[in-house]
């Protein structure tokens, strides 16, 4: 508490409200968010029977996401460097009681009932806290890394994604592993190691099979050739891009789908908001929403660039990567290019706690960039 008074009353952002920031926000980045929220909340607005439902759940999750990030964006930088370590001791502490007293669902154990706390999943916040500690481990080292930090950052990364592909949640395991591989990216890594790891990766793939569910192994075979089993694990990729074609330039209009509206594309409100606003926006609505990401995504690598220090640096521009990945994987799982896998369209696809996390996300970064004298 003592940090967020401090910020709020030593710092610029009270007083700047056409430069930097407001209330330490960063209105670019702010209003661009806004903006897909609100045009996420026009699609689901659209939806036939629950509607409504979906329209006032989403816009429930997105105003705490939204609280949280003007919160978080108050606090200085400090705050997350020192706790980074200690959050992560805990979100695997939280990984692992899943294990043994976790809340199933739909055949996977992901949730926490705690005493007096909502139903949550500790794998989300392992999005945020695991690119912190593997900055916060690289905040005062020599960069490039050598070799045994390079193994530690990993390290740092592998544990919670082995707890969490066992839930099993491969989708959450990808999210995580490449936050903070795209830390370790940033911090000027030498291309003979990326090649390396790239090597001993494609070496490893029957290893990492081994560990897939059943289920798992069908949807990357499906990949594939969709049409070899068109009723069963095929028929999500194969309703979305005729979804998605059938959309052409302007679309059918809101609500006028028929791959949607008529529940023959699966999960269409989470993990198909794309196929949606591809049928009845056309391609220019979904070109503008990417444009808008874009813009995000740009905004994002300028407050890393804007950021003197090594932590911070990391932090912003690896949350705002990882915000653009959900994006590409998205995009590219609808359209047939990435197995079908659990990736929610940033802030526009209903439902978990993907929208509080990401907005929490950003509201880190607009800590950094508001505070980018806090080393002094």
């Amino acid at each position: 508490m003592n940090d967020f008074v401090r910020s709020v009353q030593g710092g610029s952002g009270l007083r700047q409200v056409v430069g930097v920031s407001i209330f330490n926000v960063d209105p670019y980045l702010l209003s661009l968010l806004v903006v897909i929220g609100v045009y996420g909340l026009a699609v689901l607005r659209t939806f036939d029977g629950n509607g409504s439902d979906l329209y006032f759940g989403q816009l429930a999750r997105l105003a705490i996401g939204f609280f949280m990030m003007f919160c978080l964006a108050q606090l200085s930088p400090w705050v997350f460097l020192r706790w980074a370590p200690i959050l992560y001791v805990l979100g695997i502490l939280m990984l692992v009681l899943v294990m043994f007293v976790g809340v199933s669902a739909k055949g996977s154990q992901r949730w926490l009932e705690l005493p007096g706390l909502p139903r949550f999943q500790p794998s989300e916040m392992m999005k945020i806290v695991v690119p912190l500690t593997v900055a916060w481990y690289f905040r005062d080292r020599s960069l490039p890394p050598r070799f045994l930090d390079i193994a530690a950052s990993l390290l740092i990364v592998v544990i919670p994604v082995v707890l969490v592909i066992k839930q099993p949640d491969l989708g959450s395991g990808v999210l995580i592993a490449s936050s903070g591989i795209i830390v370790l990216f940033l911090t000027g890594i030498h291309w003979r190691w990326i090649i390396l790891a790239a090597c001993i990766a494609g070496v490893s793939l029957p290893v990492f099979w081994q560990f897939f569910t059943d289920y798992q192994r069908q949807r990357v075979l499906t990949w594939f050739n969709p049409e070899s089993d068109p009723l069963g694990s095929g028929w999500n990729t194969i309703q979305s891009t005729t979804a998605i074609g059938s959309g052409g330039l302007f679309g059918k209009g809101l609500g006028q789908g028929t791959q949607s509206q008529l529940h023959f594309l699966p999960e269409s409100h989470t993990d198909f908001m794309v196929a949606v606003i591809g049928e009845e926006l056309g391609l220019i609505g979904v070109i503008t929403l990417l444009i808008l990401y874009i813009l995000v995504l740009g905004r994002g690598l300028y407050i890393s660039i804007m950021t003197p220090d090594t932590f911070g640096r990391l932090v912003s521009a690896s949350l705002s990567i990882v915000f653009f990945f959900y994006v590409f994987a998205n995009v590219a799982i609808a359209c047939g290019l990435l197995p079908v896998t659990g990736f929610p369209l940033p802030l526009v696809s209903y439902g978990g706690t993907s929208a509080i996390t990401l907005l929490a996300g950003f509201g880190i970064v607009m800590s950094i960039h508001s505070h980018r004298s806090w080393r002094d």
